[in-house]
């Protein structure tokens, strides 16, 4: 086998098996090395995103979703279910039929496009050499002309909670749990905090979400995540903000968890307790002391515009660099440095990442919020509407919610869209494309729609930024 190549890549997930991919499409000898196993011992392709992430809190989101709705709404629409119950292992058995079927599909997909795979570790040295280790054991060096890396990210631990076998887990642990808790706890109100709170109450937990900050999803608009916040706790789940965790242990086969609050000392107890704190990058004996590949204050690999480290000829890419951790930003990047490469011209446009937090109903955004708007002392104007007046909301049974497209007051260009409603994840892309071409609320709202759909409110949303909304009165203005 060759030790030679154009573009090694170091990782499988998301920004590595799609920057091996399209290296390998546009005629480059690409490798790709990928260092984690799945529990069958065979390469878990796909990163965090696929086998501890992304997919499958998804299988079990939707899974739970669809339990919540036929016990709890079925019969709102003359359906009426009876012997309903859930079979957790039957559910997790199904979460891991999904990733081990994905899996299986990178893993083709790369040799297909013909990228030779290697299993095992690897350190980054100097002059684009790669000590590689298999996982069998035998040490060999690889050389390329290109690296791009591409090794993601692991779950933050913290002290106060260190993760054990059975009681207290992170992420990954709660995507296998084999029952459903009693009583549940999650340290963080985050993306993978709330989403993996409301997979396990939907199923019957009784769940405390114990978050440090005092605001509410700050990243998102203000007013989506006052309404998100809302409505989680009328779903059952108790939110506590501005509450510290500052110890925890195990007693009686129970965690027992101390934090402060305003109120001052207290503690719960718990029969699991999940630790969702964020994510950090994952660089651990990557890379050697002559590599020339610089981390950042935060852990992060160093990196401009373009994902060039400050080694010559390597890229870093995902959520191994700054921006948000997410598994289609590192898509992108890796599709970007792979083109750039090859001689390509390929950019990717940081204004316009979208977000999703994939609660019911889901939160999604890009672009700019009304409070970053006015910390910057931007002119906008808002227009709003809610899903109580869509027609196919009202037909779906799925009301709750609101979008809200925010544009610059003197040119109409839309800054910024937010979304709180069934399937969001689905009608963002709409803004997000809508956004990418430069477009006006008016462009927006000039588009014809097809009826019924919940992608209309999304033009009525862009309607009402200048007054015209059909279907809701008026605007707001912001100097």
């Amino acid at each position: 086998m060759s030790t030679k190549f154009d573009v090694i890549v170091i990782g499988a997930g998301p920004a590595g098996y799609h920057a091996a991919i399209r290296a390998a499409q546009l005629g480059l000898n690409t490798a790709c090395i990928e260092k984690w196993l799945d529990d069958s011992g065979e390469p878990a392709y796909g990163g965090t995103c696929l086998n501890v992430g992304c997919i499958p809190s998804k299988a079990l989101l939707d899974t739970s979703h669809k339990f919540i709705e036929a016990r709890d709404h079925f019969s709102e629409i003359g359906l009426t279910v009876t012997g309903l119950k859930v079979d957790v292992p039957a559910m997790i058995a199904k979460k891991s039929e999904v990733v081990r079927n994905l899996t299986r599909g990178i893993a083709g997909l790369l040799k297909a496009n013909g990228v030779t795979t290697f299993e095992g570790s690897a350190r980054v040295h100097a002059s684009r050499s790669i000590e590689f280790t298999a996982h069998g054991g035998g040490t060999q060096t690889l050389n390329a002309d290109h690296i791009i890396i591409a090794t993601g990210s692991v779950p933050v631990e913290i002290p106060p909670c260190p993760i054990t076998a059975d009681y207290i887990i992170d992420s990954t642990g709660a995507l296998a749990l084999e029952s459903v808790p009693k009583r549940l706890g999650v340290i963080g109100a985050g993306v993978i905090g709330l989403e993996l709170g409301s997979v396990w109450a939907r199923l019957g937990a009784e769940v405390v979400v114990l978050e440090a900050l005092d605001e509410f999803l700050p990243m998102a608009d203000a007013t989506i995540a006052k309404e998100a916040l809302k409505q989680l706790r009328k779903q059952g789940l108790d939110i506590r903000l501005g509450t510290r965790v500052t110890g925890s242990e195990i007693k009686k086969k129970k965690v027992v968890v101390a934090y402060s609050d305003s109120d001052g000392d207290k503690s719960e107890t718990f029969d699991k307790l999940i630790v969702a704190v964020g994510r950090k990058p994952y660089t651990q004996d990557l890379l050697a002391a002559d590599s020339g590949v610089n981390l950042d204050e935060r852990g992060f690999i160093y990196v401009n515009d373009l994902c060039s480290t400050d080694a010559p000829g390597v890229y870093a890419v995902g959520d191994v660099v700054r921006g948000p951790m997410l598994a289609h930003k590192g898509m992108e990047e890796g599709i970007m440095v792979a083109e750039r490469i090859a001689g390509q011209k390929t950019l990717v446009n940081y204004d316009c990442v979208p977000s999703v937090v994939y609660t019911h109903p889901e939160i999604s955004w890009v672009g700019k919020t009304e409070q970053e708007l006015k910390a910057a002392g931007e002119s906008y104007k808002v227009g709003s509407f809610p899903m109580v007046a869509s027609g196919r909301a009202m037909a779906s049974n799925d009301t709750v919610g609101m979008i809200k497209v925010i544009a610059d007051d003197a040119t109409d260009r839309i800054l910024g869209v937010h979304m709180l409603c069934a399937h969001s994840s689905e009608l963002i892309a709409e803004a997000v494309i809508a956004m990418e071409f430069g477009s006006s609320a008016e462009d927006l709202g000039l588009t014809m729609f097809a009826h019924p759909t919940l992608s209309e409110s999304l033009h009525e949303a862009a309607l009402a930024v200048s007054g015209h909304a059909i279907h809701v009165a008026g605007r707001k203005r912001k100097k």
